[in-house]
């Protein structure tokens, strides 16, 4: 399961998150806005933050925030409301889906440096939304640095316009863990106030994802497909048409093993630094 970035979580609701779900449930919890460089309302914040705040920004709808004491005391509020998910082994990524201005340049290669550092050792995944990074000049870069810094890509599945406005659907991995997210393709709404999550994919592209998938899932520990595409319950059902794609079957797990948030398929070894033990490909919706 993922998160919004749109407000930190309280422990009271990561303790529910634990207390309510199956052993081996896996979250993957969005970085807060503010650390990815979104706008955020500053009314949502929990009280010790806004006793940080300027007095004249206490009551904004909207608020840009950039000084460094303030975004490290954001992520370290995140993490110790997260302390329930973590010690019921339910903590995943901490995912950093970066904004379409975020584009490539070595000041942003520094910043997801620092992001990690913000984390003290729960695993990130970072997401961009700019073609920048795709670029021939850049791609091999970013994902080498990725790499280094074992932080771990996602692929992402956008609407394409034939610019750098979003980013290119590129299957690759740079820990042991491929992650695919899948947005949906509905390129009339992308850019406008309309949902751009309403969109089911066809069985053509469902096969062709499934087949990058596939081919990622031989060299990657686990692979997670991730389907955002939640309005009308497309990413149900486009989930269960996937499990059948890529000859997913669901089975107990192993005695004394997690059995995780997704459907069972390839056996593989576990993140070191995650809960999972003997995890495999999973869809999740």
């Amino acid at each position: 399961m993922e998160s919004s970035y749109y407000h930190i979580p309280s422990l009271e609701m990561a303790q529910a998150w634990a207390e309510r779900t199956p052993p081996g449930f896996l979250f993957h919890v969005k970085a807060y806005g503010a650390l990815t460089g979104h706008n955020i309302d500053p009314r949502r914040l929990p009280e010790e933050l806004r006793g940080m705040l300027a007095p004249c920004d206490l009551d904004r709808e909207e608020l840009h925030v950039a000084e460094p004491a303030l975004l490290r005391a954001m992520a370290q509020t995140l993490l110790a409301a997260l302390e329930p998910l973590r010690q019921a082994r339910k903590m995943g990524f901490i995912i950093f889906q970066f904004p379409p201005w975020f584009g490539y340049k070595k000041a942003n290669l520094d910043y997801l440096h620092y992001c990690k550092e913000l984390m003290a050792g729960t695993p990130v995944a970072v997401e961009f939304r700019h073609g920048s990074w795709f670029t021939s000049q850049h791609r091999d870069e970013m994902l080498a640095f990725l790499k280094g810094h074992k932080i771990t890509y996602i692929t992402c599945d956008e609407p394409q316009f034939g610019n750098l406005t979003t980013a290119p659907f590129h299957p690759a991995a740079t820990t042991g863990i491929a992650y695919i997210r899948l947005h949906g393709r509905n390129g009339d709404s992308w850019h406008s106030e309309a949902p751009t999550d309403e969109y089911r994919y066809q069985e053509a592209e469902l096969k062709e994802i499934a087949a990058h998938a596939l081919n990622l899932s031989e060299a990657a520990r686990t692979t997670f497909i991730m389907f955002n595409n939640c309005r009308c319950g497309y990413a149900a059902q486009n989930a269960l048409e996937m499990r059948d794609l890529c000859g997913i079957f669901c089975s107990p797990p192993p005695e004394g093993e997690g059995q995780g948030g997704g459907l069972r398929a390839i056996q593989a070894a576990p993140l070191p630094t995650s809960p999972l033990r003997r995890e495999e490909l999973k869809v999740e919706g």
